[in-house]
């Protein structure tokens, strides 16, 4: 059940950092508006507000998990986000993916099995 809840948070925090990125690109950069601007629009906006909010629920299904299992262990099996944050980025919001970032995904797919294979 642990792991379930492991995956449900990691897709929770990545579905919810992915619409956030997407609701900020829409607003435009920081630096081409006064701050409080930026900020004003960042909250007003549907699609950052949805991104919180998943990214919120992740944080209580992660209280779950912290209640479940050690730290050493729940905590690497966050990083398989970063490998879904770059298939998403590259595929549906089209950067790059470069053959540094393709090998750092490899080293921590090889950190996570070896954190697990103790």
């Amino acid at each position: 059940m642990v792991f379930i809840l492991i995956t449900i948070n990691i897709i929770l925090a990545v579905v919810g950092q992915t619409i956030t990125k997407i609701g900020i690109t829409k607003i435009g950069s920081f630096t081409s508006m006064p701050i409080k601007d930026f900020i004003a629009k960042a909250f007003l906006s549907p699609l950052v507000l949805l991104g919180l909010f998943l990214y919120v629920i992740s944080a209580v299904v992660w209280f779950m998990v912290l209640s479940k299992i050690d730290l050493s262990v729940a905590y690497p099996m966050l990083s398989l986000g970063y490998i879904l944050i770059l298939l998403i980025s590259y595929f549906y919001l089209g950067e790059p993916l470069t053959l540094i970032k393709f090998i750092g995904v490899i080293f921590i797919c090889g950190g996570v099995y070896l954190i697990f294979t103790k």
